[in-house]
């Protein structure tokens, strides 16, 4: 092809690759925002690169979505707001730091069956596997969903995933159920935490870190290996 993408383009196309459906104005926050006409250069960029075939798109929704060109994704399906749900999550994210190796639906255990979470990523120096609950589960089904993360954790396996770090321990990721419903679902073994937002669980971790800083200095186990660094 003879023609030249920059890089915001190649950058563009290699965002919605990961996060498979991306609405319009979260690429005007996440590459145009600096811009003095954020959201006209934003739909330029966009028209070249779909009249380019490098990007799908739907305008089922207001304002548009884009799609991978491969997406095997129809342009009216559910799994659409699913991936913008996840989508949004990453920005909450991204107003407080930058997450790291981020995984969309990543499948760990490589197996069907096995525990597959909306995403990974590193954040603020701890792992976190992230669930968005948009529909009501059973305690029952979010037991089971548990019981499945307790079975890879008694594997082992996840001390060999790429993103461990080298210089020390392995560790095994808190599960985030991003959920306006507060489930039962416990464990003894790994971190579940459960909040509506990320704002929710950064002004959870504000007030715990005041109480730590109020309190006398003393040797706890308490924060079960998670460490959220909020300034």
């Amino acid at each position: 092809m003879s023609f030249r993408l920059s890089q915001r383009d190649k950058d563009i196309i290699a965002f919605i690759h990961q996060f498979r459906a991306v609405d319009r104005d979260s690429l005007v926050d996440l590459f145009f925002k600096q811009l003095k006409s954020p959201v006209n250069a934003c739909n330029s960029v966009m028209v070249r690169l779909y009249r380019l075939g490098l990007i799908e798109r739907t305008q089922q929704y207001s304002p548009t979505v884009y799609l991978p060109v491969d997406a095997k994704i129809k342009k009216n399906s559910q799994k659409i707001l699913h991936f913008l749900s996840i989508l949004d999550v990453y920005k909450q994210l991204c107003s407080y730091s930058m997450p790291k190796s981020v995984i969309v639906e990543d499948k760990p255990t490589g197996r069907k069956g096995g525990i597959e979470p909306d995403f990974f990523c590193i954040f603020k120096g701890s792992p976190f596997w992230i669930e968005i609950q948009r529909t009501q589960y059973s305690e029952q089904k979010m037991q089971d969903k548990v019981h499945l993360y307790e079975e890879f954790f008694f594997s082992d396996k996840w001390k060999t995933l790429h993103w461990q770090p080298e210089d020390r321990a392995a560790v095994f990721p808190s599960i985030l159920l991003i959920t306006p419903v507060r489930y039962v679902a416990s464990s003894d073994h790994i971190r579940i935490i459960q909040v509506a937002s990320i704002h929710e669980l950064m002004e959870k971790y504000r007030s715990s870190a005041k109480q730590q800083r109020d309190a006398k200095p003393i040797k706890s186990a308490s924060s079960g290996g998670i460490k959220i660094n909020l300034t």
